[in-house]
């Protein structure tokens, strides 16, 4: 049974680890899979055709916690306590629920001191006691009139939930700790920068911990703006991003067989090779031949893909000018972004000339993929990976290999 320490609008956790308020979903998932031998039976629960409608959870079957995660952001907004008798609870070092200790009311006021009184929710028979940033669900199904104000003594605990703010309904995620940087640099966003004809490279915000001067300083969040384009170098790319989590080598190209004349062209001797920024969202092509980049993919992360929890989501936007219809010159600004659907992009971009790309991903161990295909749409040179809810599972944006000089000389849309 685990042993946990609750710390109101902040945490659930232990010594080995800890599930903190605005922790990546990425984050909670890698806790769950290094404990796996203690923490056991967890279920994955999400909207298979409207994911960004419902929260994504993390059900902790074995021990009676679900952690939610925000459908749009994916990171930790509520843990939820939902069966006490599975779990030991602490607050400030000292137990309130345990198989020795009922989480009663008189144990929770005597843990946790006064507080507002209790509001009757009538529907659910149940009592919310509510301190800020945590509240406790009395179940009161064994009186026939409910009280007004007062919890009624010996009523025990049936939920508990810790969140930020004053309000479980209207509470949010908050901003990523401090402590779950751990050294890696996030995207806050990336603008996809354009011109009449195409892409011309990523301009990415970036989230990093750092320190101010001297030892004892407080750490804080220190925000970074880094342009790559087409035609970068790998030093480039290095100076600008850092070193990526992985570099991978193309050992095949499976989709050489849809270029013109696939026949006609000379197997290399080297291959192209990636650089993974898992925590950016982004994968970046290089030629294996000029050491230039040729490629950037930006990926969504939505549960039911076969890569989900790979890639944190890279919040992406693409700034597009649409001719207006029945308009000789008029033109709008739009933009596309990792929550657009494949059929507002049709609007803007117009319906693709060619059928789609089947793409159907399994590993060398395993040839079944539980998720099933998804379909690839090029237009104005990017490739839309689609899901079969209409989602965008990634958008590959692909261009000439220019000299880095001459794509930053390029004027991009501004956005």
């Amino acid at each position: 049974m685990l042993d946990l320490e609750v710390v109101p609008e902040r945490s659930l956790g232990n010594e080995q680890w800890e599930f903190a308020l605005g922790m990546p979903l990425a984050q909670a998932i890698a806790i769950l899979q290094k404990h796996c031998r203690i923490i056991k039976n967890v279920q994955v629960l999400y909207s298979e055709q409207t994911p960004l409608n419902h929260d994504l959870i993390l059900n902790l079957t074995q021990d009676g916690i679900k952690l939610l995660f925000d459908a749009w952001n994916q990171r930790l907004k509520v843990i939820e306590v939902y069966d006490l008798s599975k779990v030991k609870l602490k607050y400030c070092g000292v137990h309130f629920n345990s198989q020795a200790i009922a989480p009663t009311i008189e144990q929770i006021d005597q843990s946790f001191g006064a507080t507002h009184p209790g509001v009757y929710n009538a529907a659910e028979q149940l009592f919310h006691l509510n301190f800020r940033g945590l509240s406790f669900c009395f179940q009161l199904d064994a009186w026939s009139e409910a009280p007004k104000y007062e919890i009624p003594h010996g009523a025990t605990v049936k939920r508990m939930h810790i969140y930020t703010g004053n309000s479980l309904q209207d509470t949010k995620a908050p901003v990523m700790p401090l402590a779950c940087y751990l050294g890696n640099v996030y995207a806050e966003c990336v603008d996809v920068l354009r011109d009449r004809a195409g892409p011309l490279g990523l301009r990415l915000r970036l989230l990093t911990a750092g320190c101010g001067p001297g030892v004892m300083a407080d750490a804080k969040v220190r925000v970074l703006e880094r342009n790559i384009f087409f035609g970068d170098s790998c030093q480039d790319v290095l100076s600008a991003l850092g070193s990526p989590h992985k570099v991978f080598y193309k050992s095949e190209d499976k989709m050489k067989i849809h270029s013109p004349s696939p026949h006609k062209q000379v197997p290399s001797k080297c291959n192209d090779y990636f650089f993974n920024y898992f925590t950016l969202g982004v994968d970046i092509l290089f030629d294996a031949t000029t050491h230039l980049v040729k490629k950037f993919v930006l990926h969504t992360n939505y549960p039911g893909h076969y890569n989900f929890n790979i890639y944190h989501r890279c919040d992406f936007r693409i700034p597009l000018v649409i001719k207006k219809e029945h308009a000789n010159s008029q033109t709008e600004d739009c933009t596309l972004t990792s929550y657009s659907k494949w059929d507002q992009i049709q609007d803007f971009l117009g319906h693709p000339v060619e059928k789609p790309v089947v793409l159907h991903r399994s590993s060398s161990a395993n040839n079944t993929n539980p998720f099933g295909s998804t379909f690839c749409f090029g237009l104005q040179r990017m490739i839309f990976e689609v899901m079969q809810n209409n989602h965008i599972a990634s958008v590959t944006l692909y261009g000439p290999c220019k000299p880095s000089s001459h794509a930053r000389a390029a004027e991009p849309l501004a956005h």
